[in-house]
């Protein structure tokens, strides 16, 4: 309630109607209308108002009506300020007409579909009259309420995110929004509908999107969005309804395995896309303290293990997938990078079988050599290469091959797993090989645990940097002979390698 202005000789009432069952109209709505003196409503052009229609139960035969005439975005305008300043000053107009009654001590009550402060046409007269009249706002059920009762799907569970989305985004961020949301609902469709279809396709979620039109009116329609085609009215939405607990009646054989890559360390850095696929999960399968880092979700099972049985680990992703569930095989940075993505394409292609006929999605994640290279600058600015240190699964001989060719060709190399308690000698060899051609002084980036609570950066060189200190969690960034180090203010250090090779 608003009472800092200094007109107090009628009061003005956003009244929200709700969806359009006038049965849904609250008590409080309903005794608001029946008092008012004065009772405006927006309409359309042909003089039709659907909140009038709501509301018409509760009018008396001898109460003022203002029919609020909207401009309509379809419509030509010739004000020079295009729709917007047309639709400004109709806002303008009809809140000099409102307060004109408001002065001679009438109550006003401004009819309003939904809820008034939900992207509803009151807020904008409550702008420009609030601060000179006593004011009161009575909510009302919106439209997504009363589509998931229509539909009978529970949208939101526990700690799920729910997001609330106008279809008149670009399909592009919408579809980046509905990855993001446990669960969601688009609004003004009308025009932006086929859009609105294309966002869900891209983020994953039509499947479960369901179409509603006119929810709680006697025009109510519901249907799977899929089978909704041609034009629809602008008084219908998109629900995703949350996945959460939810369960699968997939037969054997159609489930999939997704492997999500986390990025290297906290939320900040795991992709919508990563956390779209974390959601629809049934299983979750991973290394325990990857798994540790997705947020716990009603419904799903967690199947953690030990780092070092990455093929056990892909094979019951595979079996589980093959039962019918969605699974996702989580792994840091890169699932495509050194990590579980091969894992599990190898168990596939080496056991065939029911594993050869399950979908293996790949979802991307941010790699650590990435955040490792943006803590400093650009060191990967130019040509590089990626190798790792461990000899578990390939011999030494041919990692030191391609230290070699690496060195040879001058380029930047990222080295993963360079050491570890029991691997301590191929780190020095490593860079003996690369100090048979490089200079002692090139760039070396030591990086460990980036983002996470023990992170370090260092900046040394070849010759100089303590291989001591490197362990499992740490990424190093060997610079080429055209690495360079900007010294600036207070000791800070920016590495880049240059985009052009000297001719």
């Amino acid at each position: 309630m608003s009472t800092n202005g200094r007109h107090r000789a009628g009061r003005l009432f956003g009244v929200g109607l709700g969806p359009g069952d006038p049965e849904l109209v609250t008590l409080k709505a309903r005794r608001v209308i029946e008092a008012a003196q004065v009772v405006a409503y927006p309409c359309a052009r042909h003089g039709r108002s659907v909140a009038r229609r709501i509301a018409a139960p509760y009018l008396r035969e001898d109460q003022l009506e203002i029919a609020l005439s909207f401009p309509v975005t379809t419509e030509q305008t010739d004000h020079p300020g295009g729709y917007e300043g047309a639709l400004r000053d109709f806002y303008d107009e009809s809140a000099a007409e409102l307060a004109s009654h408001l002065d001679h001590g009438r109550d006003v009550a401004v009819l309003c579909e939904g809820d008034p402060f939900f992207y509803g046409s009151y807020m904008y007269l409550h702008e420009r009259l609030d601060t000179r009249y006593e004011t009161e706002v009575i909510p009302g059920v919106t439209s997504f309420s009363a589509a998931a009762a229509a539909a009978g799907k529970p949208l939101v569970k526990r700690d799920d995110v729910f997001a609330v989305l106008p279809g008149t985004l670009a399909p592009e961020l919408l579809a980046e929004r509905l990855r993001m949301a446990d669960a969601a609902v688009v609004l003004k469709l009308g025009r932006t509908f086929e859009g609105v279809c294309g966002a869900a396709e891209q983020a994953g979620v039509v499947e479960r999107a369901i179409y509603v039109e006119r929810a709680s009116s006697p025009e109510q329609r519901v249907s799977a969005l899929r089978e909704v085609e041609g034009e629809v009215p602008y008084m219908s939405l998109v629900l995703v309804p949350t996945l959460n607990g939810a369960k699968t009646d997939r037969p054997p054989g159609e489930g999939q395995v997704t492997v999500v890559g986390l990025g290297p360390a906290g939320p900040e850095w795991l992709t919508p896309e990563a956390q779209a696929a974390l959601a629809a999960a049934e299983e979750l399968v991973g290394y325990g303290p990857y798994l540790a880092r997705v947020p716990e979700r009603n419904g799903q099972a967690r199947h953690a293990s030990d780092n070092r049985n990455e093929n056990e680990r892909a094979r019951a992703a595979l079996e589980l997938a093959a039962a019918g569930k969605r699974v996702a095989v989580v792994s840091s940075g890169d699932p495509g990078i050194f990590a579980m993505a091969a894992a599990v394409l190898e168990v596939v292609d080496e056991e065939g079988g029911a594993f050869a006929q399950t979908a293996v999605r790949v979802v991307p994640g941010l790699s650590a050599m990435q955040a490792a290279a943006a803590r400093v600058g650009a060191p990967l600015g130019h040509d590089f290469c990626v190798v790792s240190l461990s000899d578990q699964l390939k011999p030494w001989e041919i990692i030191e091959r391609r230290l070699e060719a690496a060195g040879a060709a001058d380029l930047v190399l990222a080295l993963y797993n360079p050491a570890s308690r029991t691997r301590r000698a191929q780190l020095e060899r490593a860079r003996a090989v690369l100090l048979g051609h490089r200079c002692e002084e090139t760039p070396v980036v030591v990086a460990r645990d980036v983002g996470g609570p023990d992170e370090s950066i260092t900046v040394t060189t070849l010759a100089g940097f303590d291989a001591e200190s490197v362990d499992m969690r740490t990424l190093l960034v060997i610079g080429s002979s055209t690495t360079r180090v900007i010294e600036g203010e207070a000791g800070s250090r920016q590495v880049y390698t240059p985009r052009r090779y000297p001719g």
